[in-house]
């Protein structure tokens, strides 16, 4: 009695077999199908280093600004501010006037927004504003003048200032045009959507 279950068994395994292989087989091919960017990737993600090292580019930079005070500007420092998705940059600074005694030393704190520049397909940092002015002692009278001074310079010198530049291959493939769209701070790097044009 339990030879001619065998083979029924066998028939049952096998039949069970294939319809799990082509249930896993069906399931893998539509995932492809479905995927959006089945060649192509979803999104891309800089590190903050990498921002670190295009922003490092800049500087030093030095500018008389109002005809007023010569600054200069060292050290960039990138910082990730995924809360307000803003992009921070903190700059050593060096001040000098006429009308003050000595040359002093201070902090700038600016912060910027991240937009796509198609015309240079870059992923460009937009509208930098001050965050914070922090100046030594004999510089203080100046306060005022010296804030007018680093929002001058944010402007000057980040506003659309290129953080990342996309090869023409890295967003077109078959003919299809694709280009970043949301972008998203991370806490240690940018995440750049892509879609289809």
């Amino acid at each position: 009695m339990t030879r001619p279950a065998a083979p029924t068994r066998r028939r049952f395994l096998l039949a069970a077999g294939a319809a799990c292989a082509t249930a896993s087989l069906t399931a893998s091919l539509a995932a492809c199908a479905t995927a959006t960017f089945p060649f192509i990737p979803s999104h891309y993600t800089f590190t903050q280093q990498q921002v670190q090292d295009a922003v490092q580019r800049k500087f030093p930079y030095q500018r008389t600004v109002s005809q007023v005070f010569e600054v200069a500007l060292t050290n960039p420092q990138v910082g990730m501010l995924p809360d307000a998705n803003r992009v921070s940059v903190r700059l050593d600074a060096n001040l000098a006037s006429p009308f003050m005694p000595q040359p002093v030393t201070g902090v700038f704190t600016l912060s910027s927004e991240l937009a796509y520049d198609a015309t240079r397909r870059a992923v460009v940092l937009r509208s930098p504003s001050v965050d914070n002015v922090a100046v030594s002692g004999d510089a203080q009278a100046y306060t005022q003048q010296i804030n007018a001074a680093a929002a001058l310079l944010a402007t000057q010198l980040l506003n659309n200032y290129p953080i990342y530049t996309f090869k023409p291959e890295q967003l077109q493939f078959a003919g299809v045009n694709y280009e970043p769209g949301t972008i998203k701070i991370l806490t240690n790097g940018i995440r750049v959507e892509i879609v289809e044009k």
